[in-house]
Parts: C-alpha cells; sequence; structure tokens
C-alpha cells in the first residue's frame, strides 16, 4: 500500500507544495533548489523551449542574465493521485516584460500548468510540466505608448498564446505552434496522456 492511500490530504498538499516551489525558486533565481523538484529524467514544455530540464536551468539562466523577464502567477490546484503517480492542474498566469520594436510591453498569458508527478521513494517530483495556454493580451507599459502590431506575424500563432508568441519572437525565440489550448486536438490528447499515466500508477502497486 503507498503512502497517499494512509494520508491522500498529506500526499495532495506535498503536491501542491512541489508545485508552488517551482514558481517560486525559478522565479526567484534560486537555482539549486529549483533543481531539486525535478526527477533525473524530468522534461519541461513551453512555448519557447522542449527539453530536458537540466537545459532549461541552463537557457533560463542564460536569458535571467541577459535581462529576459518572465514571471509565474499560481491559482487554484487540483490533484489526482494514483498509486505512485499524480497529475496536478495549477491555474497559472505568465507574465514576461521585453520590447516590442522598441515600445516596453508587458504580456500576460492564463492558463494552467498540466504535471505530470511520480513519487519515487519518498519524493514527489516533476516527470513532465505541460502548460495549457489559454488566452492572452499585450499592453505597453507606459500606456501613452501607441503599440502597433504586425497582424500577419500575430495570426500565424495559436490564439490561446498568440500575443505571448509575438513577444518571444520579437526577442529572438522559436516559438512551437502546437501547445495544448483551452480546447482542441493538443489538448484532447493530453487529457488521454494524463489519464493514461494515473491508470499505470494505479496498476504498478
Amino acid at each position: 500500500m503507498s503512502t497517499n492511500d494512509n494520508n491522500p490530504l498529506l500526499e495532495r498538499l506535498k503536491v501542491r507544495e512541489l508545485v508552488e516551489n517551482w514558481a517560486l525558486w525559478r522565479d526567484a533565481g534560486d537555482w539549486e533548489r529549483f533543481h531539486t523538484v525535478w526527477h533525473d529524467d524530468g522534461v519541461m514544455m513551453a512555448t519557447w523551449f522542449q527539453g530536458h530540464f537540466e537545459e532549461f536551468i541552463k537557457v533560463t539562466i542564460d536569458g535571467w542574465n541577459k535581462g529576459v523577464s518572465i514571471l509565474h502567477f499560481l491559482g487554484g490546484n487540483s490533484v489526482d493521485i494514483s498509486g505512485h503517480r499524480a497529475i496536478s492542474q495549477t491555474k497559472m498566469t505568465i507574465s514576461q516584460r521585453g520590447l516590442v520594436d522598441g515600445i516596453l510591453c508587458d504580456v500576460v498569458c492564463t492558463g494552467r500548468f498540466y504535471d505530470f508527478i511520480e513519487k519515487r521513494g519518498d519524493k514527489w517530483g516533476f516527470v513532465l510540466r505541460q502548460p495549457i495556454y489559454e488566452k492572452d493580451r499585450i499592453d505597453p507599459v507606459d500606456p501613452s505608448s501607441i503599440l502597433k502590431i504586425d497582424q500577419n506575424i500575430l495570426s500565424q500563432y495559436p490564439e490561446g498564446y498568440r500575443h505571448l508568441a509575438y513577444i518571444q519572437t520579437k526577442l529572438g525565440f522559436s516559438v512551437k505552434r502546437d501547445m495544448p489550448m483551452l480546447k482542441g486536438p493538443e489538448v484532447d490528447s493530453l487529457y488521454k496522456r494524463g489519464s493514461k499515466w494515473l491508470a499505470e500508477g494505479k496498476s504498478s502497486q
């Protein structure tokens, strides 16, 4: 019997703490502790990066040192646990600040973190973090500035994160164009993967 069978509330709280530590330590630049939230095979998916968490930390530090500003704010959280595996969904916003055609802008994207989390030994850790992008907007930091969006570029990206993609493209990032959104085949496929992940966690007890 797994420990979460004895105290499911405690296990869900541990998963929630893991999710909160990810955002706090990453945004604070506490890279040593940020490293600890992952399992060795952990993978990070984002609009601008997809790959192993070690490389994600490396490129995040590189961006941090160059002044790239990306912050995360967390909201409600739901955790499903099956055996030694969990799927955590957390409401969040991604806030990125940067220059767009010489104008300092903020982009705010609202969505969810959809996390594949596993308990190995006594440690819960991330195996896969997959954001779901629901809607976003862009605003000049100085409200008197006039920002002229190139609609031809903007329209090339999915509706759920097109303004985030726009600023990231302007900053030189290559943006993935088939990330999960509120609706669509990508998010439907993600939910199926999550259900399979949980079922396999129960069956392997």
